[in-house]
């Protein structure tokens, strides 16, 4: 396992919980309140797509959702009606709000993800000596992965159970098993339900799920949980009422990162403000939050803008030594700051929510480059971070990124560096 793993393996057992309340989720408290109308006024569709970008908590916000339905009180006989929605038959229909969920009968289970109503799908790979895989093959490895990583992502899962270079996938093994589960009667609860993590890695085999959607059987939810609304089967996609979960804002995520993992203030801003709504990518990236990036960039741009040749190639060397992911650290600090610079040449520094050391040195990129060059910039910056993720050699890399770095500003006047 990687050591990014190892590090949020820590985090997570040190400061958090898996989030599985819908207090606990960052955000979205619109969509909350949405969810919550839909189950308190008996208009639950039977099949939701939980959408939202890396980071965003589409995850662990479709567990909470889960957990509210399974953990509401049994009532009167409930059917579907015309609209495709579920209504109750009978008189007034008890109800637990979010707050109290706690309270009732079927929490434990639930919040351990062990309740016999509530069964889970999503990308697994072949075991050695054993079949055709299916995730109750994985069931332990995920409630552990949830517990460590609730906001973490796909790469992270199949990091966790060693797939080395293989692809995950969610086969036709998986759909017939699916199709068994929620054919039995619920054990506990009012509703059996399914989540399905990334059904994007569920191929044509998928079509087999299609009746069950259609016409499942009383009282059963499908939650699908996504990141790419375009890589989901059509077939499927236009079965599913969709829930969209918007990434949260840098306040949110600044105030996460204080009170939930202890960050300090101005560490918590600055990692809110480099990853743009990426709560995963905010927590990954914490671990390397003591590095000084701004004494790197200005290093850098003095050696190139200077052409101080032997000093950039000491620093490449230097840089090529610090990882891949410290790598991508670097880059995205550098766009980052880039981007605020534009907006002060723009808004001026009033408007900038900065620190000081960060503001001047914005300013002083205003000072060797123009808006256009700027832009230039962080261009090449998006294709090295890219090549970066796929292995790129990372001396080779900032070598021609130095170059092209300084062709880009080589005919503005330097000044400040």
């Amino acid at each position: 396992m990687y050591c990014a793993s190892l590090f949020l393996f820590h985090f997570f057992n040190t400061y958090l919980r898996c989030p599985m309340l819908f207090k606990d989720i960052i955000g979205n408290d619109a969509v909350k309140q949405h969810l919550t109308e839909m189950v308190q006024q008996n208009r639950l569709s039977h099949a939701l797509l939980f959408l939202g970008k890396e980071g965003s908590g589409a995850l662990p916000l479709a567990l909470a959702f889960a957990q509210f339905v399974i953990c509401q009180p049994t009532t009167a006989p409930v059917v579907e009606d015309l609209f495709g929605g579920m209504s109750a038959m009978g008189s007034s229909v008890s109800f637990v709000p979010p707050n109290e969920i706690e309270t009732t009968e079927g929490y434990i289970k639930a919040n351990q993800l062990i309740h016999p109503d509530l069964h889970f799908s999503f990308p697994v790979i072949s075991k050695k000596d054993k079949g055709k895989p299916i995730s109750a093959d994985f069931i332990n490895e995920w409630r552990e992965f949830i517990q460590q990583y609730p906001y973490g992502n796909v790469y992270d899962w199949l990091q966790n159970i060693n797939v080395e270079n293989k692809q995950g996938n969610i086969s036709a093994e998986e759909c017939l098993e699916i199709i068994k589960k929620l054919n039995l009667k619920s054990f506990e609860s009012e509703y059996k339900v399914l989540v399905m993590w990334m059904p994007e890695y569920l191929g044509r085999e998928g079509n087999k799920l299609l009746k069950l959607i259609e016409e499942p059987p009383a009282n059963t939810l499908f939650i699908f949980v996504a990141e790419s609304e375009e890589q989901i089967l059509p077939t499927i996609l236009s079965r599913c009422q969709l829930i969209k979960v918007a990434n949260p804002t840098d306040k949110e995520i600044e105030e996460a990162l204080i009170t939930r993992a202890g960050t300090s203030p101005e560490t918590a801003k600055q990692l809110a403000a480099i990853t743009e709504g990426n709560y995963r990518e905010a927590l990954h990236l914490l671990q390397h939050a003591d590095e000084d990036w701004q004494s790197y960039l200005k290093d850098w741009l003095k050696y190139i803008v200077r052409r101080m040749l032997p000093e950039q190639v000491k620093w490449i060397d230097e840089i090529s030594k610090l990882g891949r992911e410290k790598q991508k650290q670097l880059l995205r600090y550098f766009n980052h700051i880039i981007e605020q610079a534009i907006r002060i040449k723009v808004l001026g520094t009033d408007n900038i929510a900065l620190s000081d050391n960060e503001k001047d040195f914005a300013q002083r990129l205003n000072k060797i480059a123009t808006v256009s060059q700027m832009h230039a910039i962080i261009e090449e910056i998006d294709k090295a971070s890219y090549h970066i993720e796929r292995n790129a050699n990372g001396k080779m890399l900032f070598h021609a990124l130095t170059i092209k770095l300084y062709h880009i500003i080589q005919n503005k006047l330097i000044v400040g560096v």
